[in-house]
């Protein structure tokens, strides 16, 4: 038998490094030699005695079972029960505890194995190396840029005030989100620190959490989008100033926080006539609806247009505005409750789920044409039917996948209709002040105009985020849903 021993010193709480070792599947979201993993024999992913069935980088599987895992010892060890690799009767345990002074955390991982005769030591070089050694740099690189994505720091910096924030503690459900006290830092250059008045919540905090979405990196701070007031602005910052009400809907994540400190470069002040909980519940879809209608497809008077979810913050708002542009605006919603929704909202025809499938019924409304241009929010569920009710040259927008990506398709489907598809990413048109200034005043020229209104539909506390991301989830919401932080509620 081979004996391999390997420590280490981490520079972080012992709970941020458990919160990722603990998930016994989540190896390939921070080992560099896991390509991929999947859960193959539990619920979940750290019940004792779940098969983990992974593939390496360089093509070998491996599949290891959780033998034990105790959240009061820190501890788990594991056993490799099939493997391309020749590592037989493989048997691991990983421990950490805290170091002294309670802010490091000591990680010893150990194992014991019978390799083939003549290749002790290669074998024994790369568990040590190229598995041991590998996972310890990630994780300290891993939990070091979790520190500084979720505001979450080490300890009290000089001038750092108090705050509360909601974690996402590692990903999966909506339990997993956490609220916690923080310290939130003073701005350094070309960054400012804000009170949080209102936070938006979106679709694509949900994916942040769950993992499908790489910008979070748990232990960690979701939400893109908050309004609030400028406490202080850093060296270098000369477009904002203390006491500025202001907006931002961007990346990096981290909005769920009553404080953050965060660069200005896309913080923009508020115009008086936007409340702070409108912005927070709009602008995020209000800049994602700008851009679909004006910059990924230029709408035309008279085009029939579909939209996925009318009754959602952004579709809601697109049937508006699509409204007030000329188009001729059909929904795709699940229910009636939510097709009188988008009929207040701007859509003539609303389509609901029966014995027609939505493009037999697309035809019969647009007379055989199909629709000139679908916005389609849902993904797997819809991305076939969304082909079929295309009009002959029409655009099909993918722009989210709230029932799951769409798969691989033969680009050859797309020639029965000669469709062109668009799958925009929010960043990539927001990613200057100067993109955000063109987009933002059309928005908010939109709002003053009443071509669009904002229904803030629900309204929860800070500390009732994982509610929030459960109605999300089971399209138990209309309009918009804004977090209040503090008391404030």
């Amino acid at each position: 038998m081979v004996e391999v021993r390997r420590s280490t010193v981490l520079d972080a709480p012992i709970d941020d490094v458990w919160r990722i070792l603990r998930d016994f599947n989540g190896h390939d979201r921070w080992h560099p030699a896991v390509a991929e993993s999947r859960l193959a024999g539990a619920r979940f992913t750290d019940q004792v005695g779940s098969l983990r069935d992974f593939r390496l980088t360089g093509g070998e599987r491996v599949k290891e079972q959780l033998l034990s895992l105790s959240d009061k010892n820190r501890s788990f060890s594991y056993a490799i029960v099939e493997s391309d690799v020749p590592l037989n009767d493989y048997v691991a345990h990983v421990a950490l505890k805290p170091v002294t002074d309670g802010r490091r955390t000591f990680w010893d991982w150990r194992s014991k194995f019978r390799p083939p005769a003549g290749r002790e030591q290669e074998l024994a070089q790369l568990v040590a190396e190229g598995v041991y050694d590998a996972g310890f740099e990630a994780i300290r690189a891993l939990v070091s840029g979790a520190q500084r994505s979720s505001s979450l720091p080490m300890a009290s910096a000089a001038g750092a005030i108090e705050g509360e924030a909601v974690v996402v503690r590692r990903h999966g459900g909506p339990e997993e989100l956490t609220l916690v006290q923080v310290q939130v830092p003073p701005p350094g250059p070309g960054e400012v620190r804000l009170r949080h008045t209102a936070i938006g919540v979106n679709f694509i905090d949900v994916y942040c959490r769950t993992g499908y979405f790489d910008l979070l990196t748990p232990p960690a701070v979701p939400g893109m989008e908050a309004a609030g007031i400028v406490l202080d602005v850093g060296q270098g910052v000369s477009r904002l100033s203390v006491g500025d009400r202001v907006g931002y809907a961007c990346p990096p994540v981290g909005a769920y926080a009553s404080h953050r400190t965060m660069s200005a470069n896309l913080v923009f002040r508020l115009p008086e006539d936007v409340s702070d909980e409108v912005a927070a519940a709009s602008l995020l879809k209000g800049m994602t609806a700008e851009f679909l209608l004006h910059r990924v497809h230029r709408l035309q008077p008279g085009e029939n247009l579909l939209v996925y979810a009318p009754a959602g913050g952004v579709g809601r708002m697109l049937c508006q505005w699509a409204s007030h542009l000329g188009a001729r605006v059909i929904g795709a919603t699940s229910s009636p409750e939510k097709a009188a929704a988008a009929k207040a909202a701007g859509a003539q025809e609303v389509i609901l789920p029966g014995d027609t499938s939505l493009e037999t019924q697309v035809m019969e409304l647009t007379e055989g044409r199909g629709a000139d241009v679908i916005f389609d929010a849902v993904g797997r569920d819809s991305f076939a039917h969304s082909l079929r009710a295309l009009a002959i040259q029409g655009h099909l927008v993918s722009y989210g996948q709230a029932s799951g990506p769409v798969g691989a398709w033969d680009i050859g489907a797309l020639s029965a209709r000669s469709a062109t598809i668009s799958r925009p990413n929010f960043g990539h048109y927001t990613d200057t002040p100067e993109k955000v200034a063109e987009i933002t005043s059309r928005f908010f020229e939109a709002l003053r105009s009443g071509a669009v209104s904002v229904d803030v539909g629900q309204r929860l506390a800070l500390s009732e985020a994982a509610r929030a991301h459960r109605d999300l989830e089971a399209r138990n919401t209309t309009g918009s849903t804004i977090l209040i932080p503090g008391d404030n509620l």
